[in-house]
C-alpha cells in the first residue's frame, strides 16, 4: 500500500510537470526540451534556497521564477533569433546543466534535516488525523507523512489545474490557444504571436521548476541528473491523458493530462513490483510512449468509419 501511496503521490506531482508539458506540446506545438534542465533548476533552487535559511514556499516560488526565465530565454532564441524551437530547447537544457551545477554547488544536495513543504505537510497531517502515526486504508497500514504528502499533493494539483484552466479562458489564454493553432490567422489579426509564444514557454517551464520543486522536498534531496528523460515522461502523461479523456475539451484535456501522469506512474510502480531492472526504466518510458502515440491510429484502422451512403441503404 505504501508502494501505491508514493506512486500516486510522485505522479500527482509531477502531474504539474505534465501539465508545463502540455502547454507547450499541445498549445505551441513545441516539444520543449528545454523540460529536463527547468527541473532540476527548479530542484536546485529550492534546495539551495532551503539550505541557506528560506522559507520552503518562497523557496518553491522563486524556482518557478527561476524556470519561468528559464523558459523566457527559449521563447527568445526561438522567436526573436529565429532557432528552430527544438533546438532552442536543447542549447538552454545544455546551458541549464552548467547553471543548475553552479547554483547547487555540487552534484547532490540533501534536504533530509531541512524543514520542506513536506515538513509542512505532515504536521498539517498530524493535526487533521490527530497525531496517529499510522492510518488503516482499506485494512492496509498507511503511514501519516505518506497520507498527508498525498491530500497535500491531490489539493494542489486540482487548485493549480483549475488555474490553468481559467487562465485558457480569458481573452489572453484564448488568444494564446488561438496563435498556437493558427498563427499566421493571429499575426493577421494584428496579434504578437511572438510573445504570446515566448510567455507560453514561460508559463511551461515555470509550472515545470515548481514541479521540480516539490519532487526535490518529497525525496529529500536535489540532483544535478534528475531531469534526464522527463520530457518523454510529460509527454507520456499528456498522450495518455488524451486517451483516456477521448476529448478536445480545454477541461477534459487538463484533467487527462493529471490523470496521465498518475496512470503513468502506477505503471512504473507495478513494473518495478514485478521485477523490473530500473536500468531499464527509461526503455520502458519510450515504449509506453509509442504504444500511446500508435494507438490511436492502430483502433482507427480497426473500426474504420462508416460510409454514410451505405449507412442510408
Amino acid at each position: 500500500m505504501n508502494l501505491l501511496i508514493g506512486a500516486l503521490t510522485l505522479g500527482l506531482i509531477l502531474a504539474i510537470l505534465a501539465l508545463g508539458v502540455y502547454v507547450s506540446f499541445r498549445i505551441f506545438n513545441i516539444p520543449d526540451i528545454t523540460a529536463e534542465g527547468s527541473i532540476t533548476l527548479g530542484g536546485a533552487v529550492a534546495a539551495a534556497l532551503i539550505i541557506q535559511g528560506v522559507g520552503p514556499v518562497w523557496a518553491t516560488l522563486v524556482a518557478g521564477l527561476a524556470g519561468v526565465v528559464a523558459g523566457t530565454g527559449t521563447g527568445l532564441m526561438a522567436t526573436k533569433f529565429r532557432i528552430q524551437p527544438l533546438l532552442a530547447g536543447i542549447l538552454s537544457m545544455t546551458a541549464l546543466y552548467s547553471i543548475n551545477l553552479r547554483v547547487m554547488g555540487r552534484s547532490n544536495l540533501p534536504l533530509i534535516n531541512e524543514t520542506t513543504l513536506a515538513t509542512y505537510a505532515e504536521r498539517f497531517g498530524t493535526v487533521v488525523f490527530g497525531g496517529r502515526e499510522e492510518l488503516l486504508i482499506f485494512g492496509w497500514p498507511v503511514g501519516m507523512r505518506d497520507m498527508s504528502m498525498l491530500l497535500a499533493s491531490l489539493l494542489l494539483v486540482v487548485l493549480t489545474g483549475l488555474a490553468l484552466y481559467w487562465f485558457f479562458r480569458t481573452e489572453v489564454g484564448t488568444a494564446m490557444r488561438a496563435s498556437g493553432d493558427n498563427p499566421v490567422m493571429m499575426g493577421a489579426l494584428g496579434v504578437s504571436v511572438e510573445t504570446l509564444t515566448i510567455v507560453g514557454l514561460a508559463m511551461s517551464n515555470g509550472l515545470i521548476a515548481v514541479s521540480g520543486a516539490l519532487v526535490a522536498q518529497y525525496q529529500g534531496f536535489a540532483d544535478v541528473q534528475m531531469g534526464i528523460g522527463i520530457i518523454v515522461l510529460g509527454l507520456a502523461s499528456v498522450i495518455i491523458g488524451e486517451a483516456l479523456v477521448g476529448s478536445r475539451s480545454l477541461g477534459l484535456l487538463i484533467s487527462g493530462a493529471i490523470m496521465g501522469s498518475v496512470l503513468f506512474r502506477l505503471l512504473v510502480a507495478v513494473a518495478l513490483r514485478w521485477g523490473l531492472n530500473p536500468n531499464d526504466l527509461k526503455l520502458i518510458t519510450a515504449i509506453f510512449v509509442f504504444l500511446a502515440l500508435i494507438a490511436p491510429t492502430i483502433i482507427r484502422q480497426l473500426n474504420p468509419p462508416v460510409a454514410r451512403d451505405s449507412v442510408e441503404a
